[in-house]
């Protein structure tokens, strides 16, 4: 009886299951320099701790400084942590205790590599993390021209994964090295005498005829989600210069009209 336990004791051995790191990654879009490409990842390493890695695609040899910010790329916001620099290998990995798996991949954030410490808004590539990233669901309103002026185009609004909103204006007719402003107001384009600003957006930057804005509240401090956009009694203006209802060069209904 002793020998048959003895003999069984090798084989009898439970070995506990390993369970896989989970890990989540996002994509680092290119920003002011073309061709560059990356990806951040966030791997768990512990209850406590994750490791966050970075790759980049195209980038010039050097080192390239990285850090986690609070807030979406089209707010910017404060850096939470620093992480290691990009190196000649186009890789960077940064183990943190700040924030744990769980946190980060719902955290109000975004990356960001810069091109160097002497040229730090040199942006080679950026992404947003956790709850600014895009759910994929979007509506796209028609931005018409008024008189002559020859700008038209899109704004497209984006939902996020923690509710708030990307509204991306795209603009073709505007001019090089000009900024026009842009708003949100109530009631539609055939409103007489215009309907009050409820939200200002981002200026278009002319050479590029594109702006970025994240939407969390109205102006008055209200709380407004994706989902209330869809429904929303607005209208968006494009202005030449000043924002006043003479300036305006481009129009269009949003939400509900």
């Amino acid at each position: 009886m002793v020998l048959a336990v003895v003999l069984l004791l090798p084989g009898s051995g439970c070995k506990k299951d390993e369970t896989p790191a989970r890990e989540t990654s996002y994509t680092l879009k290119r920003q002011d320099v073309l061709g560059v490409t990356g990806t951040a990842t966030f791997i768990e390493t512990s209850a406590t701790t994750s490791t966050i890695t970075i790759e980049l695609f195209g980038a010039s040899s050097g080192t390239h400084p990285a850090a986690l910010y609070s807030n979406s790329f089209a707010e910017g916001g404060e850096i939470v942590q620093a992480l290691n620099p990009v190196d000649a290998s186009g890789i960077s990995s940064t183990e943190v205790n700040s924030l744990t798996y769980n946190q980060l991949i719902v955290y109000d954030g975004f990356v960001k590599v810069a091109k160097s410490s002497n040229e730090p808004n040199v942006i080679l590539a950026q992404g947003d993390i956790g709850g600014n990233v895009l759910t994929g669901d979007k509506t796209s309103f028609a931005l018409e021209t008024i008189g002559t002026f020859g700008v038209s185009g899109a704004a497209i609004f984006e939902e996020r994964v923690n509710g708030n909103t990307l509204v991306s204006l795209n603009l073709s007719g505007t001019i090089a090295g000009e900024v026009y402003p842009a708003t949100i107001n109530l009631g539609s384009i055939e409103t007489i005498g215009g309907g009050p600003v409820t939200k200002t957006l981002s200026s278009i930057n002319g050479t590029t005829g594109k702006s970025y804005t994240n939407i969390r509240k109205l102006s008055s401090g209200l709380d407004i989600t994706y989902d209330n956009w869809l429904v929303y009694d607005g209208y968006i203006n494009i202005y030449q210069t000043a924002v006043t209802f003479n300036n305006i060069i481009s129009h269009g209904n949003i939400g509900s009209n």
